[in-house]
């Protein structure tokens, strides 16, 4: 069966597009409640909600990213290793379990402990899925090298997509090391918010850079540039 390499690519993914604006709303929404909650009105409940709404962002990415990674699959062989993107499985996982830990310190289930669990997990997931946007971008890059299309957005997507790789490693160890010392019960809920707010910052540079990527590779389909490939 004949495919269009260029026309698949060249059709705009309106899902995705959205899908990393959204994220980075959902990494200012974190950011802002943490604030909100060092500025010492209702710490406790606004560091639960902050948590569940962290966790619907790595949610949102991704889907995002699946999104991206599936549409690139059915132009191009690639491997199971390129489609998954690393820590693309621990988004969903940790994303799921970090609303559950969530809501249960809502209700006033050792939310202390609940909320600083969930704070390690996302930096986890952080570390795991660092190189997904690169590796998204790596993909998307060769695809349209092959069918012979380049442009300069694309240079400024790979610079956005290498730094935020980067930003998320650093904002995912600082994480888990502020996660552990909350554990260990030495001031839990200012260091759990610090890592929230960490947190969040990264989430809005990561859905931001997302965004700028999925964008980068929407252009218009000029004629005679379509390949077909079997």
């Amino acid at each position: 069966m004949n495919t269009t390499l260029v026309e698949s690519r060249a059709r705009p993914n309106d899902a995705a597009a959205y899908g990393g604006l959204i994220d980075a709303i959902g990494g200012i929404a974190t950011a802002v409640i943490a604030i909100v909650a060092l500025a010492g009105f209702a710490p406790d409940v606004l560091a639960s909600i902050c948590t569940i709404v962290f966790g619907a962002a790595l949610l949102i990415e991704g889907g995002t990213l699946l999104s991206e990674y599936v549409q690139i699959s059915s132009t191009e062989a690639t491997s199971e290793e390129q489609l998954t993107g690393g820590g693309l499985s621990a988004m969903f996982l940790f994303g799921i379990g970090g609303i559950v830990l969530g809501v249960l310190a809502l209700l006033g289930i050792a939310p202390a402990a609940l909320i600083s669990v969930a704070v390690i997990a996302y930096g986890s997931t952080l570390l795991l899925s660092s190189s997904s946007v690169r590796q998204l971008y790596l993909l998307q890059s060769a695809t349209m090298r092959t069918a012979g299309i380049r442009s300069g957005s694309e240079l400024m997507a790979g610079g956005m997509a290498s730094g935020s790789a980067g930003v998320q490693l650093l904002a995912g160890l600082a994480a888990i090391v502020l996660g552990i010392l909350a554990v260990s019960g030495s001031h839990t809920l200012l260091l759990t918010l610090v890592a929230l707010l960490v947190l969040g910052v990264t989430e809005l540079l990561t859905g931001s850079a997302l965004s700028a990527l999925v964008l980068s590779f929407m252009r218009p389909v000029r004629p005679g540039t379509a390949r077909e490939v079997r």
